[in-house]
């Protein structure tokens, strides 16, 4: 088929190399981010259930005076009810899922680049650890859930370690940081505040917009949406702070945007082989920077009729493909949340005087009549235009709509369900 691939990375900022951190040789990249202190009552980490016996970590923030994200009961360990599961939580919860949207930072050197952050099980509690991506770093613990039970268990942070939020030039980002210091972790002292500079501890709370403000989108049609996109992570700015809305979207960049997507909704597991019976893309490297995401889309969701089994991964995508993408995006969403798979039609869907003789356009009928994902081009008038090249701002856009609309029938099945 015609499939695509996505996002908007984030390209890294410049960083520089310092030299080696406490005896265990930790190598420290130390970037241009800066650290922002949050208030640690409105952050939690939590050990998120997903497959069998299987654990990651989820960050929730809450947003001061929104409805709650979360609730906690007992102890040894703390259960947590993400309430953010049961409701459209954009402008009232920010959440990190995994090593894009957090990393452990120490004395101001952030070392994603030398530690990822795993749930381990230990001694009857699942541990929070650092453990290194290479070289002859030690493994650094973080925390630990105090005890075990079957689903969502609070991470109590050890002494020392607290959570704190990125910054860019006084921007604070929606990346978060699991912050200690080199003689926390070698246990010289036990502070229980990390050492963040005083101008940033000293910013105003209400100053903390994620990344969700480009330089470029001011009269764009879809900026709601991109901003939105933004502020759940399935967008991110290029390092001049741009979106760069009007430039057409490449199949693996949609790929990647969609797995992230459904990352916000679904449990995504791109470690684990797929039962499936598929050969990869012979045009996908396993070194590729998306490599995994596109091997999950194609175990998972993905039309692979490509008879010569290629993906042609930097080719731009039309809108039928994306509108396409987004109907198999959305099918697979309902079967994970056990919602009904038919795309049920919410509005009365627009008469595109245009795709008549296009091969989507039953997809792009009923997808126009789904929560309008498919809409016409730059929203004006009746024509969809499926052959021209689709571009950022209206796949980010697209994919706010099916999250959205998936929200929204998931309420509406919970609330049945209760009555």
């Amino acid at each position: 088929m015609k499939k695509l691939n996505l996002i908007l990375r984030l390209t890294t900022l410049a960083s520089v190399i310092f030299p080696s951190l406490m005896s265990s040789n930790i190598s420290v990249q130390a970037s241009t981010f800066e650290e922002q202190a949050v208030q640690q009552n409105n952050v939690v980490a939590i050990a998120r259930p997903y497959g069998q016996g299987k654990y990651d970590l989820l960050i929730i923030e809450q947003i001061p005076d929104k409805q709650a994200c979360w609730t906690e009961s007992g102890s040894n360990p703390i259960l947590v009810e993400p309430l953010l599961l049961n409701f459209d939580f954009v402008g009232i919860c920010r959440r990190a899922t995994d090593s894009n949207g957090y990393s452990i930072r120490v004395d101001g050197n952030d070392l994603g680049l030398d530690y990822l952050l795993r749930l381990v099980p230990r001694d009857e509690e699942l541990v929070l650890v650092g453990t290194p991506r290479g070289g002859n770093h030690q493994e650094i613990v973080v925390g630990s859930t105090k005890g075990l039970a079957s689903g969502f268990m609070k991470i109590i942070l050890n002494p020392g370690w607290q959570f704190s939020k990125r910054s860019y030039q006084g921007k604070v980002l929606g990346h978060f940081y699991l912050s200690t210091s080199q003689a926390a972790i070698t246990g010289e002292v036990e502070a229980t505040e990390i050492a963040i500079n005083p101008k940033q501890r000293a910013t105003s709370m209400a100053n903390t917009n994620q990344e969700s403000v480009f330089t470029d989108i001011d009269d764009n049609v879809y900026k709601p949406e991109v901003e939105q996109a933004a502020a759940i992570k399935i967008v991110t700015a290029f390092e001049d702070n741009t979106f760069r809305p009007r430039e057409a979207i490449t199949r693996e960049q949609l790929i990647v945007m969609a797995v992230d997507a459904l990352g916000k909704v679904s449990n995504i597991d791109l470690e684990t082989p797929s039962q499936r019976d598929i050969a990869t893309f012979k045009d996908v490297s396993g070194d590729r920077w998306s490599a995994k995401k596109i091997k999950w889309a194609q175990w998972n969701f993905l039309n692979i009729g490509n008879p010569n089994n290629t993906f042609r991964p930097t080719e731009s995508i039309t809108r039928a493909e994306l509108i396409d993408t987004m109907s198999r995006v959305t099918i697979y969403l309902k079967k994970q949340l056990n919602l009904p798979l038919e795309i049920q039609q919410k509005q009365k869907p627009v008469q595109f005087s245009d795709i008549s003789d296009n091969w989507a356009r039953n997809v792009i009928s009923q997808m126009s009549g789904y929560c309008g994902v498919a809409s016409p081009l730059n929203e004006e008038g009746i024509k969809f235009a499926p052959d021209h090249k689709a571009t950022r701002d209206y796949t980010a856009a697209v994919l706010v709509r099916v999250l959205d609309c998936i929200q929204s029938e998931l309420k509406q099945a919970n609330n049945i369900t209760e009555k």
